[in-house]
């Protein structure tokens, strides 16, 4: 198998222009990379480990490298139990510009709600339920608000 580091990139560059034109911020793709960081951040720490290795081993080479970057699978599961406090997680794990990239509760549930829209690309329809069933009652709005229009 050869691995071709130069196409990665170039995926990467098109998703996350993508990205940062659906979540309006076709000129800044530098808060667009941070704000999807920080959301798929904030999943793995939500989730099982089984349950993350099971969504990312359908996701393409750049978000893998994306969701695995800092990651310690000993770091203890959060206990979050609803929207806010999943915006609070990403926004801890979103660091010092968190104020800047979630500017509000309501500009951050849409960026969250367009990242798990578009990750639908590439993770199964099945695998994103059994990632909904995997979450608290209050947070399963997170996947089906948007996924499953």
């Amino acid at each position: 198998m050869s691995l071709n580091f130069n196409q990665y990139a170039v995926e990467g560059n098109k998703f996350i222009k993508e990205y940062a034109k659906e979540i309006g911020l076709s000129d800044n793709p530098e808060r667009a990379g941070r704000i999807l960081s920080a959301i798929l951040h904030g999943l793995r720490t939500i989730i099982s480990v089984e349950e993350s290795l099971q969504f990312m081993a359908q996701l393409p080479m750049f978000l893998k490298a994306v969701y695995v970057n800092g990651w310690s699978i000993k770091v203890k599961k959060s206990k979050v139990k609803d929207v806010e406090g999943f915006i609070d997680l990403i926004r801890s794990l979103d660091g010092k510009t968190s104020l800047y990239d979630f500017e509000s509760d309501e500009i951050a549930e849409d960026y969250i709600y367009t990242t798990f829209l578009l990750l639908r690309k590439y993770v199964s329809s099945g695998e994103m339920e059994d990632i909904r069933d995997g979450l608290p009652k209050r947070l399963k709005g997170l996947i089906f608000n948007h996924i499953f229009i």
